[in-house]
């Protein structure tokens, strides 16, 4: 089964999406990280959907605003871990 992203952002073709990954700290401790990529799709000559990571001029500022909801949820994934019900604490 394929992950899913626990969170994606979209503006026109351009998204974002975070996902999250369970690693081994130094100290043996389980951690999770929480990771963002970018891409941008397009259909190529056939007409089927491509990803690139590259972007032209109007692109990057769609670009940008996808990274920045994405770095957003991110730095609040881990507001309030006392009440956090779900007892996530991201890195």
């Amino acid at each position: 089964m394929a992950q899913k992203p626990k969170a994606k952002f979209a503006a026109g073709t351009v998204s974002a999406a975070i996902w999250e990954n369970e690693v081994t700290a130094r100290n043996g401790k389980q951690v999770k990280l929480l990771k963002a990529t970018v891409e941008r799709r397009y259909k190529d000559s056939n007409g089927n959907w491509k990803s690139s990571g590259s972007f032209g001029r109007n692109e990057i500022p769609l670009a940008i605003y996808c990274l920045e909801k994405a770095f957003d949820a991110i730095i609040n994934a881990n507001k309030g871990d006392d009440d956090n019900e779900t007892g996530d604490n991201y890195y």
